[in-house]
């Protein structure tokens, strides 16, 4: 199990969340997009907000695997190791 923690910024989009609570789950998975995928089977809102048509990361979402950006961000085949943490935020962006 890897553990997925959404910031606040898209958990406060959930029923049920404050708007300042990380919302934090442990999930199976082999590769990120395994454990994407369980955390959108739970909260299927998540998943329009991170992921465009075509499946990859929206350009406005940043992913961290134990603190480390995922590089390229659409690497979701990446396999994670049990106890991995995922962190998902939105990056910020402007001037």
């Amino acid at each position: 199990m890897a553990r997925v923690v959404v910031a606040p910024a898209l958990s406060r989009r959930l029923p049920g969340q404050g708007d300042d609570r990380e919302l934090a789950l442990d999930l199976p998975g082999d590769t990120v997009a395994d454990v994407l995928g369980a955390l959108f089977a739970r909260h299927p809102p998540l998943r329009g907000y991170v992921l465009d048509e075509q499946g990859a990361p929206r350009r406005h979402i940043a992913l961290f695997i134990d603190g480390d950006a995922l590089q390229p961000k659409n690497e979701l085949s990446r396999p994670v190791s049990p106890g991995a943490e995922i962190y998902v935020m939105q990056a910020l962006s402007g001037g």
